[in-house]
């Protein structure tokens, strides 16, 4: 079992930055692939970055590439999205996920946390 709690969102003007955080629980966190995920009002849930058990290694959706930076703390059991150059387009509730395989699917993701609120204005 895995817990998360995200933190960080908020609201930021376009050309902005927000940090983005994912505490969490449970002693395996550095067995799990560590996504993120964004849903935007009114659209389906879409992969936006994830990142190896190591760290290593990492995926970006295109819209993003560039833009946001995936980095995980295996000692402080934590997952981080940096973003910046934010856009109007990129306002959604952030979840941070956790799952066995390197995947961008959202449904091979065991554990979700409930999300934190992203606005970024024009």
């Amino acid at each position: 079992q895995v817990q998360l709690v995200e933190s960080g969102g908020g609201s930021v003007q376009a050309g902005g930055s927000l940090r983005l955080a994912c505490a969490a629980s449970g002693r395996t966190f550095s067995s799990y692939i560590m996504g993120w995920f964004r849903q935007a009002p009114g659209k389906e849930r879409e992969f936006v970055a994830a990142i190896t058990w190591s760290g290593a290694g990492t995926d970006y959706a295109d819209s993003v590439k560039g833009r946001f930076t995936i980095s995980r703390d295996n000692a402080k059991n934590t997952v981080a999205l940096q973003m910046n150059s934010l856009k109007p387009e990129d306002t959604a509730v952030y979840y941070c996920a956790a799952a066995k395989g390197f995947s961008s699917i959202s449904t091979e993701y065991l554990y979700w946390g409930q999300g934190t609120q992203v606005t970024v204005s024009s």
